[in-house]
């Protein structure tokens, strides 16, 4: 963070100070009192449960709305506050901000493109999905005067959330990947989400860049509502396309990627052919930051899993390869971590087993979408799907053929541990709540010597 006084913070966020007002603050912002920042500003935030007040102690400044006896600036409300201060950093920054949306691979794309902006300058991006009013502005305040590249990822649970973020962080280059049916509870429709999501490009300034997904009807009508240039990627009429995809046997693709006569062929590292659409994402807002093509690519080969739980490949001691993407999941999401499962089993010969849970936040959709991801299951010719809770009842309907559907966590994870063998190639994936996550760790730990897959 750029270091500032708590008087000066105060004048930025319309604050007073309770305790010395020459206090500086050079270490970023944080919300969770268990990871302490040496200089930080700790945010207290009140919950519907916890209180951020009660857990000042050992804090070095708080932004918060009452006294607490540690150097605090008291506004009325911390959240609101901390999103001030965010923008008054980025106007103090020399950076490009490069913001992004979508229903689904936000984590992926944000991934690979912080990676890529790396080779090319200082880059700050979101971690994990700190993607909201909160998340948003602690990424901000993680940039200093040395950062070039400021990644933002952009979540929304209705209309004018994500308008509300690039005010925070107003971008220079806004992606929109896609319009899905994750969080359609929220919104009602698809038609709703992407009115949402198009507030990113409609944020941009006319020399901005926004990048859009040409595959996606919702996504490129979007061109319409912002003064930027467009810059299109995916399709075969896009400025920045992909072909001649293949996978490996374990599932990793490989891509022709080309923009403007300019053509270079790319292996991903990661698992999953929708990795390639992420990679195209992240390839287009680069060269908008202006990122030379010819590093594009070999970043994108290089590029390591900077966020957990998400189409993790391990390989046990034995042979068990275990597919660890049990942090989200939606509709399209859970269809493209079974692809990369059929494909890694009939790569391998090996059984398939699907440990599927609940996706969350579908609404009314909720039994259509389950039903949807079980008939993908049984097309694919999944050997064995094991659906965990009845709220994730209706993706055994949608299988049709004999699965096996437990009670929840604790009968799944017994069955799982009784009957998956060596062979097998186990896909492990719920929205986050359902805590899926524990079985693929139990699998990897049941045999020493578990490591992650070459």
């Amino acid at each position: 963070m750029i270091a500032m006084t708590l008087a000066e913070i105060a004048g930025v966020v319309g604050g007073t100070v309770d305790g010395d007002p020459d206090l500086v603050v050079d270490g970023p912002a944080y919300v969770d009192s268990r990871t302490q920042v040496p200089g930080g500003l700790f945010v207290a935030v009140v919950g519907e449960r916890v209180d951020g007040h009660d857990y000042v102690d050992g804090a070095h400044a708080v932004l918060g709305s009452r006294p607490t006896g540690v150097p605090s600036v008291l506004v009325d409300d911390p959240v609101v506050a901390l999103g001030r201060l965010a923008r008054h950093v980025v106007d103090r920054l020399d950076a490009t901000v490069l913001a992004m949306t979508g229903s689904q691979g936000k984590t992926g794309t944000k991934d690979y493109l912080a990676q890529v902006l790396a080779t090319a300058g200082p880059t700050i991006a979101t971690a994990g999905n700190n993607n909201n009013e909160i998340g948003v502005p602690l990424t901000v305040l993680r940039a200093d005067e040395t950062t070039r590249f400021l990644v933002v990822e952009m979540g929304a649970r209705g209309i004018g959330h994500i308008a509300y973020l690039c005010e925070i962080a107003p971008p220079r280059v806004a992606a929109v990947l896609n319009v899905g049916t994750a969080h359609v509870g929220e919104f009602g429709s698809r038609e709703a989400i992407a009115v949402a999501k198009g507030e990113i490009v409609e944020a941009l300034p006319a020399d901005g860049t926004a990048v859009l997904n040409a595959s996606d009807e919702l996504v490129i009508a979007m061109a319409a509502r912002t003064a930027a240039n467009v810059l299109t990627f995916g399709g075969a009429d896009a400025a920045v396309r992909v072909s001649e995809v293949d996978t490996d046997d374990l599932g990793r693709p490989s891509f022709d990627l080309a923009v403007d006569g300019h053509r270079t062929r790319v292996r991903l590292p990661h698992s999953g052919v929708h990795q390639v659409m992420n990679a195209a994402a992240a390839a287009a807002m680069a060269l908008a930051a202006e990122v030379p093509f010819s590093t594009i690519g070999p970043a994108l080969e290089a590029a390591t899993t900077a966020s957990p739980m998400r189409m993790e490949l391990h390989e046990r001691a034995d042979g068990l390869l275990v597919i660890n993407d049990a942090y989200n999941a939606n509709p399209a999401s859970m269809t493209a971590a079974l692809e990369t499962l059929w494909q890694i089993g009939r790569a391998r010969g090996r059984r398939t087993v699907a440990v599927l849970g609940e996706m969350r936040e579908l609404g009314d959709d909720a039994g259509r979408g389950h039903r949807e991801v079980g008939l993908a299951a049984a097309r694919l010719g999944v050997d064995v799907v094991v659906v965990v809770g009845e709220e994730a009842a209706g993706i055994a309907d949608g299988y049709g053929r004999e699965s096996i559907l437990t009670a929840g966590r604790d009968e799944a994870r017994a069955w799982v541990r009784e009957n998956v063998r060596s062979g097998d190639v186990v896909l492990v994936k719920a929205s986050n709540g359902v805590a899926l996550w524990t079985i693929a760790d139990e699998l990897l730990a049941d045999v020493e010597g578990d490591g992650t897959a070459p």
